[in-house]
């Protein structure tokens, strides 16, 4: 005690409320009570303890020989919602009495239960100190709620799993003040199942039940869902009627719903049933033997999934009132326990089984380390609390840059292999890119972009991007004033007079821009690369097909019947290869990937693609990179067909040049840069010399769909005057 500079003993008041908690608090108080030189104990008592239809369980706490200092009547009759709200009231009108006689240095509050808030509440305003025992876990119903607050309100921690240290440690709750114990039941439990239990189970089960063919059954209403929780006690019951097994059944507790569950275990018969014994409650000692030695224990309580554990008696979860509990594998959930058949089935899968022993909420020493720490606070520091919050950023949203800065568009280039979604920034920074494959069918083409577009939206947030609006790049021919897909290419099949704005629109609330892949691309260079602040220029696509896109005057043409810029379909020989269009002597029948493809399999087919330095895999895939590689390594079919494809390409530039004229050509593609000297040396050869000066040029955007698409909205959204 001098360690800490306190000159007195430590004035504890221990206050518990219903049998559940005092299983844990006992432990503790029994170690207080042992260490008189450093510690005085006041016990209050309240809540459930003091109602005969729970069983009257104060009178444990004086079996254990412990004084009760207060009793306090503070459960309001009725077990609805409103009660529960009126029995905080009324613990809050009485505590402060209590507390100003008592004056403790520290008060323990266990668990999550209403009673509790009240303690801690009164507590806090009245300047006590505050030990939580089982703060930091996650459970279901209102309980999550109340166990949070009262971390809030709780100046010391003793939490029972390094899980729950980590939620108190992430609530910004101060680590020195965070002591992981472990359950201080557990010091009990781990040293009580060898003792003598065959009297225990003839006195609450009958004379010929045995070991491990009997079931515990303990389920309490779930306030945040009262109806549906009453529903589930009455399948189960129903399913143990049918199991057919001698079965104990605990009333359930004070809170709401529990009136309408004891109606049920009424209707149904169950405290005269012959193979059920309904009782109120059983001494924590001999309730620990009998889910020790049980075929199986069946509910909802926290009991089930912590302290049962220790024995590896079999458990099954009903419901959610425990969902987020730390479990072992002896317990089985059945989360959605909505029919007598589901309930049945789980008591035929777990009954009678034997799992190993978990030691998940302690290991049989929590309480000694809770007496230690106990002595090591310091009642000469601060009351005042101190919350460990991570650092923040200044608040900047408001300042004009900073929003010029994020603001951002979501992306969507629907290619012919690959469907992508990306959030791009005013700078053209792809800030994240989500890709999948693309579906085959509409429907399912449509819920892809939908599903990765929310999840695209909502991670923008965490990266605080402004989405504008969504910019969605496409083959095929694109009415971009109604968003709508006239007809796409056979490369994306069942794609015809698809509205695509209204339904991304409606999904994320945003306005939805849509065009043709070539003229997104022309659009991206415009904003993001060689285009920017160039008149009048051409972008040649060359991938998968050849696409493109014009841009005159700092404008996108897109033609009377959107059919503009379709360049992969310029025809420069009458009698050349057929295209996926259906015509011959297309572009994008000699120069485009599937064409290259198309003739390197040729080749492969007659054994004339590989040469010296080249290996392909049986099971590989003849592709058109095969075929630039065994040109790079002298393969001289290979160099012809790949000239071949320059010079149609070079020859669909030339008449472009012929027709508007640009003063700029930009390649762009994965095929761009093998094309670009061929595409020179046409032009030198074929074009009229006023055109024969215009630049080529390699594109140096890496997703010129995404930026074209990205840019059809900012450049759209952002046309105002700062």
């Amino acid at each position: 005690m001098e360690k800490n500079g306190n000159n007195h003993k430590l004035r504890v008041c221990v206050a518990t409320c219903n049998r559940a908690d005092y299983s844990k608090l006992a432990p503790i108080m029994f170690g207080i009570k042992a260490e008189p030189q450093f510690f005085e104990l006041d016990v209050v008592v309240l809540g459930s303890h003091l109602i005969d239809d729970y069983g009257n369980t104060y009178r444990m706490i004086e079996q254990d020989d412990f004084d009760i200092h207060t009793r306090l009547h503070t459960i309001v009759r009725g077990e609805d919602e409103a009660a529960m709200v009126e029995s905080v009231g009324l613990a809050l009108v009485k505590l402060p009495d209590v507390l100003n006689r008592l004056k403790p240095d520290i008060m323990i509050v266990h668990g999550d239960r209403f009673d509790a808030l009240a303690l801690a509440t009164s507590a806090a305003l009245m300047n006590i100190r505050i030990l939580h025992i089982e703060g930091g876990e996650v459970s279901g119903t209102i309980d999550d709620s109340i166990r949070h607050a009262i971390t809030k309100l709780a100046h010391y921690h003793v939490c029972c799993t390094r899980s729950a240290e980590q939620h108190l440690i992430a609530m910004c709750e101060d680590h020195d003040r965070i002591l992981l114990a472990g359950c201080p039941s557990y010091d009990k439990l781990l040293s009580a199942k060898n003792k003598d239990y065959m009297s225990v189970i003839r006195v609450w089960l009958g004379e010929d039940v045995k070991p491990r063919d009997y079931i515990v059954a303990l389920q309490h209403p779930v306030t945040t869902d009262i109806k549906h929780s009453i529903k589930m006690f009455e399948l189960t019951l129903d399913a143990l009627i049918s199991f057919n097994k001698r079965t104990l059944v605990l009333f359930p507790n004070v809170d709401a719903g529990s009136k309408e569950m004891v109606r049920v275990m009424r209707k149904k018969g169950i405290e005269h049933h012959p193979n059920f014994r309904a009782v109120k409650h059983v001494p924590f000692d001999q309730f620990i033997q009998l889910v020790a030695h049980a075929g199986c224990m069946i509910g909802n309580s926290s009991c089930g999934v912590r302290e049962v554990g220790a024995f590896g008696t079999p458990v099954i979860n009903l419901g959610t009132r425990q969902t987020g509990r730390e479990t072992g594998e002896n317990v089985l959930h059945v989360r959605d326990a909505d029919t007598q058949d589901k309930i049945l089935h789980a008591l035929q899968l777990q009954f009678g089984k034997q799992y190993p022993c978990s030691k998940i909420y302690g290991d049989g020493n929590a309480v000694p380390r809770i007496l230690k720490f106990l002595k090591s606070i310091n009642l000469k520091e601060p009351l005042q609390k101190k919350f460990c919050f991570p650092p923040v950023k200044d608040n900047i949203s408001q300042d004009i840059d900073h929003i010029l800065e994020t603001q951002s568009a979501l992306s969507v280039d629907l290619g012919g292999t690959n469907l992508r979604v990306a959030i791009v920034s005013m700078k053209g920074e792809i800030v994240k890119k989500y890709t999948q494959l693309n579906p085959k069918t509409y429907e399912d083409r449509l819920d892809l972009i939908l599903k990765m577009c929310i999840e695209a939206a909502s991670e923008a947030v965490n990266l605080n991007c402004r989405i504008l609006g969504v910019g969605v790049s496409t083959g095929g021919r694109v009415n971009p004033r109604e968003g709508i897909v006239l007809h796409s290419t056979k490369l994306i099949q069942e794609w015809s007079s698809v509205d695509l704005r209204t339904p991304i629109s409606d999904a994320l609330h945003l306005p939805v821009w849509v065009d043709n892949d070539g003229n997104c691309a022309a659009l991206a260079e415009r904003k993001f690369g060689h285009g920017k602040g160039i008149e009048n220029f051409v972008t040649l696509i060359t991938g998968t097909g050849i696409g493109g896109g014009i841009v005159h005057q700092h404008e996108l043409i897109h033609g009377s019947s959107f059919c503009a810029a379709e360049l992969g379909h310029i025809v420069v020989s009458l009698d050349g290869p057929e295209c996926l269009c259906g015509s011959q002597g297309c572009i994008e029948a000699y120069a485009s990937g599937i064409a290259l493809q198309r003739e390197a399999k040729k080749l492969h087919d007659a054994d004339l693609l590989l040469v010296e330095g080249m290996s392909m895999k049986k099971e590989e895939v003849v592709s058109a990179a095969h075929l630039i590689q065994a040109a790079k390594l002298g393969n001289t079919k290979a160099e012809s067909i790949l000239r071949t494809a320059g010079t149609a390409l070079g020859l669909g530039v030339v008449n472009i040049l012929h027709t508007v004229n640009p003063s700029l050509v930009i390649l762009s593609g994965v095929l761009a840069s093998h094309y670009v000297n061929a595409v020179k040396d046409v032009i030198q050869r074929q074009a009229l010399s006023s055109v024969k000066t215009v630049d080529v040029v390699v594109s140096n955007l890496a997703d010129p769909a995404l930026l074209g698409a990205a840019s059809l909205v900012l450049d759209y959204t952002t046309r105002r005057i700062y």
